[in-house]
């Protein structure tokens, strides 16, 4: 399942510590449809033969790109990042404001806890971003705010890699 990382992924998304193995199998799925790269970082609440997030990722483990990391810190001193955006309900910036660009990374904390306060303090403040919801509810379940989060930044690049399309005004886009 885990391959070579890309030369140039669309972008790249970043699971600190997920937990639960179904909402990893989405994202990889998710990651697979958009030409992003998923990196996990240890610890996990699972392996990667974990019979759950097979079941959820399909067949599409084979076409994605994942990378696992042993600590956020050796993720971030492996590579060069350009720019980080961290998905937090301590943000205070919509998810659909921030221009993405290629090679953007998205981080998203463990179903359970979110970002620890150490990765969120490296996040410039206007990177630190949310999708709004209704008062006094908490969170999204992970694989959702992923979704949500990595069409809209796919989006922005306009389907960067996906077959021409029409639109609702017959009208194509790539």
């Amino acid at each position: 399942m885990i391959k070579e990382e890309p030369n140039v992924p669309i972008f790249d998304v970043v699971l600190i510590s997920p937990e639960i193995p179904q909402n990893t199998g989405n994202i990889i799925r998710l990651c697979a449809n958009v030409g992003a790269c998923l990196h996990l970082v240890e610890p996990m609440g699972f392996n990667l033969e974990d019979s759950r997030l097979k079941r959820a990722s399909l067949d599409y483990s084979d076409i994605a790109n994942v990378v696992v990391h042993e600590s956020s810190a050796q993720l971030f001193n492996s590579r060069s990042i350009n720019r980080v955006f961290a998905a937090t309900t301590r943000g205070s910036v919509p998810y659909t404001q921030p221009n993405y660009q290629l090679g953007d990374t998205i981080i998203l904390g463990r179903e359970s806890l979110g970002l620890s306060d150490d990765i969120i303090e490296n996040i410039l403040p206007d990177n630190r971003i949310r999708i709004p919801m209704q008062p006094a509810n908490r969170s999204l379940n992970l694989s959702n705010a992923t979704a949500i989060i990595v069409y809209e930044m796919w989006r922005q690049l306009g389907f960067q890699g996906a077959p021409s399309i029409i639109n609702n005004n017959n009208t194509y886009f790539s």
